[in-house]
């Protein structure tokens, strides 16, 4: 046994303090393991009362409950004295002993058992004590162990602590006074104002509002402005009394759980919700006054235009504007038939089926507050049965608290695809007059026969043909039995039909192009939109190219001689004069001149019927080189799709600096203006001459270049900004990816490497137009740039690749001939120019391939060059597009 008399004193010393904290250490680990029971306890009975249990129990039951925990909580607290003892010297000194290691304290309280040793045990003995009484003297106090894991499973001790933790934040403690007064019947005495609040309220606005939760008890002014329907709360933890006039009286007053519905001055919870200003009240000690000011919540608006917008695919655009004080959550379009305006003839004479409004949800901002904002309702109604006829368009708008804001109704006609081709309008109307009342079938089967009894020069599409006969078999078997579900998949045939004829599918170019025209002086009788007219023109002019390419394939392939002696009569018409004819018909359309662009339309149409292709011969007429002229107009046309989407992203640039001067600045240019960049004559113009002279006779061509007139296309006119100000940046977009699809269709060089190149760069340049429309149209002017700028790179690579295709190709198809030899003695007239008059180079760049500096000073030439341009740049009294112009080339070099 160790005996402490035996340890040095200096080790003594130095085990004072950490023997005195491993005492108490051990003593805490003994307190907790026999008081824990009695602790767990006590928590529990102040958790309950503090939450009020004695206000739920008779005293009839308080009583054997409280005096029963008592004498639990005395009976652990004496067994727990009972049971401890006070840690003794020698159990200390072995705890802490045994946390040291090779137990140095034993070994100083301990000695030798031969007293009699010789010199040289003694000495290592000595030593052994020298090593422990060091290592001894460095002794730590021992950390308490207060887990209490093995002695309560169940971990009740938890139950308990969490008890009281719920009682200290949420409860009041101090209501343990209130538990002597119970006991003995007494009245509780009123605590006074410093012993802690007895009421706590909150005013919380609705959520659609966006403002914040007053906490009352915080709150020094007197007067309050809250929102309509704003839920005022209470928690009261006395007698306290709430009156108030700012709810509804009728409505009752709700009590939370633990509250006293019987009893409004009862301590309990109380809600309601403030509808109307008023006065808050609140007695009793610490009690307070408020007026409250209550914001009403105002109604939603919205408001449309009377006008709707029609595109060429028939979609409707229908802009409106709508506003709320706190913001509108949603909104919906009610589109209902106008029966008293639609004109009741033919199929809609009987009565329409029964058929549900139809219904849209208006477009809300996906950014951005919605107090107040504009949008456009965008949905395309072609394929419904109201599409074109008279209908009551209602708009309305929710808000946050379910106020509904209601427009004037709009009475105007639902916009729909419009069908100009004759027979697809009547197939259209006969699909309408099926789905208006089934009672039509019988009318619609005749007169679908009526059309298909002589089809030849009516239906000219042989598909679409095959399909009205099979159409008209069903519809004959569905009349016998004719069904909700027949008649629409009949009605879904007949549509599908419409389309075709209407969108086209036949193989023969001079009959689509004829079907072109006809379409558009339909349109032009019927008064089309716009967007109408300026599709059918697109297809007008692709049909006309694809017409004019046939022709040099046709001439290409044959072998007769051509007529010397009617060459001297016919009288000859370019690629260009065609386009400017074309142009001019869109202008006067645009101008409302529609008898003069329907003349001019007819003229061009008899003009395109008595075209004929000759080779020129020894330098007379204009020759047509027949597939190389075709492969060089495709250079020019994605030369000038080049040239309008630079001019687009210019504009859309200046729109993204300044989106004010967006207008003005496009209104400098108008159509017919000659802009920087116009086309010159070049070896792809197809020479065409005109039979006989009966068209000489009508005075001047259109297609002759005239003071102001622009050889342009619809590219170049976009890049100019001549018809950007009646078109949005996004059509503009739109009509330059249209004209790029076109072009790609028709690009020679297929099946070489340079030209499989080119269309790679051309499907880039075209993804990333349709990503920039998308960017225009959302608003985000920074992406459509990126965007335009990736199109315009993979255009000019593209121009690169066909431009080294094309001239490999060049010698294989030069053929001697009268139209090659004209070429080669006039090669000036083969090379497209840029706006200052230079040959552009053979591989699609913008410039030219000639060494225009030579010498070994260039280098000095070419900073000279660009110090001048520098200095151009910098004078801002130059007028605006040489300004542009530097700046595109101090971009570039």
């Amino acid at each position: 046994m160790t005996d402490p008399d035996r340890i040095p004193q200096l080790v003594r010393a130095r085990l004072l303090w950490p023997l005195r904290l491993t005492r108490l250490g051990m003593a805490s680990e003994r307190l907790v393991r026999l008081f824990w029971p009695a602790w767990t306890i006590l928590f529990l009975m102040v958790a309950a009362f503090a939450f009020g249990l004695q206000d739920h129990l008779p005293v009839e039951a308080l009583w054997p409950l409280s005096v029963g925990a008592v004498l639990v909580l005395l009976g652990l607290v004496a067994r727990g004295a009972w049971r401890f003892r006070w840690p003794g010297r020698a159990e200390v000194l072995a705890r802490l002993d045994a946390s040291l290691p090779g137990r140095p304290i034993a070994t100083l309280a301990d000695q030798p058992a031969d007293q009699g040793a010789d010199f040289g045990t003694i000495a290592v003995w000595q030593a052994h004590r020298e090593r422990m009484a060091d290592r001894a003297g460095k002794a730590r106090p021992v950390e308490p162990d207060l887990q209490l894991a093995s002695h309560d499973p169940f971990a009740l001790r938890y139950l308990g602590a969490t008890a009281l933790a719920m009682a200290l934040l949420f409860g009041s403690v101090w209501r343990g006074a209130e538990i002597a007064a119970v006991m003995s019947g007494t009245p509780v005495p009123v605590a006074n104002a410093a012993s802690g609040p007895k009421w706590e309220a909150w005013i919380e606005p609705p959520a659609y509002t966006g403002r914040p939760t007053l906490y009352l008890n915080k709150v020094d002014q007197a007067s309050l402005t809250i929102p309509e329907g704003s839920t005022i709360q209470f928690r009261l933890y006395g007698d306290v009394a709430v009156s108030e006039s700012v709810s509804d009286p009728a409505a009752p007053v709700p009590a939370k759980a633990g509250g006293k519905t019987d009893d409004p001055a009862a301590t309990g919870s109380q809600s309601f919700v403030a509808i109307r200003s008023g006065v808050l009240e609140i007695g009793g000690a610490g009690g307070r006054r408020f007026d409250l000011v209550v914001q009403p919540d105002a109604d939603p608006t919205v408001t449309a235009k009377a006008e709707i917008g029609r595109k060429a695919d028939g979609r409707m655009a229908l802009p409106f504007t709508a506003s709320d004080d706190y913001g509108v959550i949603g909104g919906t379009a009610v589109i209902t038939l106008d029966m008293a305006a639609v004109d009741r003839r033919h199929g809609l004479v009987t009565d329409p089926e029964p058929r549900e409004p139809l219904v849209y949800d208006l477009p809300m901002p996906l950014t951005g507050k919605r107090t107040q904002f504009t949008e456009a309702l965008a949905e395309n109604a072609s394929e419904h049965p109201w599409a074109n006829l008279p209908v009551v368009i209602a708009l309305s708008v929710k808000d946050g608290r379910a106020q509904v804001g209601v427009a004037e109704p709009l009475h105007l006609t639902l916009p729909g695809r419009r069908f100009f081709d004759p027979v697809a309008a009547a197939v259209i109307e006969l699909r309408r007059d099926l789905l208006w009342n089934r009672g039509n079938g019988a009318r619609s089967l005749q007169i679908l026969r009526a059309i298909t009894n002589r089809p030849e020069g009516l239906v000219r599409n042989e598909r679409a043909y095959l399909m009205l006969r099979v159409v008209m078999d069903r519809l004959d078997v569905a009349l016998k039995d004719f069904t909700p579900e027949a008649r629409d998949d009949i009605a879904r045939a007949l549509w599908e039909i419409a389309l075709l004829i209407e969108d086209g599918g036949l193989s023969d170019a001079l009959e689509r192009m004829r079907q072109a025209q006809e379409r558009l002086s339909e349109a032009m009788r019927n008064g089309a939109s716009p967007e109408e007219i300026q599709k059918l023109m697109n297809d007008l002019k692709a049909a006309t190219d694809d017409y004019m390419r046939k022709l040099a394939e046709n001439m290409e392939n044959s072998t007769d001689e051509p007529d010397r002696q009617a060459e001297g009569e016919r009288q000859k018409v370019t690629g260009n004069q065609i386009q400017q004819m074309m142009d001019e018909i869109q202008k006067l359309m645009e101008q409302g001149r529609m008898a003069e662009a329907q003349e001019l339309l007819d003229q061009l149409a008899r003009m395109m019927e008595n075209l004929k292709i000759t080779e020129g011969s020894g330098g007379e007429g204009m020759p047509m080189p027949g597939r190389q002229g075709g492969q060089q107009k495709s250079m020019r046309d994605l030369q000038d799709t080049l040239k309008g989407q630079q001019g687009l992203s210019d504009d859309t640039f200046r729109q993204g600096q300044n989106p004010g001067e967006r207008q003005s600045e496009q209104g400098q240019s108008q159509p017919g203006q000659g802009q920087p960049g116009q086309e010159q004559q070049g070896p792809g113009q197809q020479g065409m001459e005109q039979q006989g002279q009966g068209q000489q006779g009508q005075g001047q061509q259109p297609g002759q270049q005239q003071p102001g007139q622009s050889g342009q296309d619809p590219g170049q006119q976009e890049g100019a900004g001549g018809q950007g100000s009646q078109q949005s940046l996004a059509e503009r977009q739109e009509q330059l990816r249209r004209e790029l699809d076109r072009q790609r269709q028709a690009l020679p060089g297929a099946g070489t490497e340079d030209g499989d190149a080119a269309r790679q760069a051309l499907d880039d340049a075209a993804r990333a137009m349709d990503e920039a429309e998308q960017a225009l149209r959302e608003g985000d002017t920074g992406r459509a740039i990126d965007r335009q700028a990736e199109a315009i790179q993979n255009l000019r690579e593209g121009l690169k690749s066909l431009g080294r295709a094309l001239a490999q190709n060049q010698p294989q198809q030069g053929q001697p001939g009268a139209g090659q030899q004209s070429a080669e003695g006039d090669p000036d007239r083969l090379v497209p120019r840029d706006p200052l008059g230079r040959a552009a180079g053979r591989t699609g760049q913008f410039g030219t391939d000639a060494d225009m500096l030579q010498g070994q000073d260039i280098y000095r030439r070419a900073r000279d060059l660009l110090d001048d341009i520098r200095r151009r740049a910098g004078e801002r009294t130059r007028p605006v597009p040489e300004l542009d112009y530097l700046k595109r080339l101090l971009d570039r070099f």
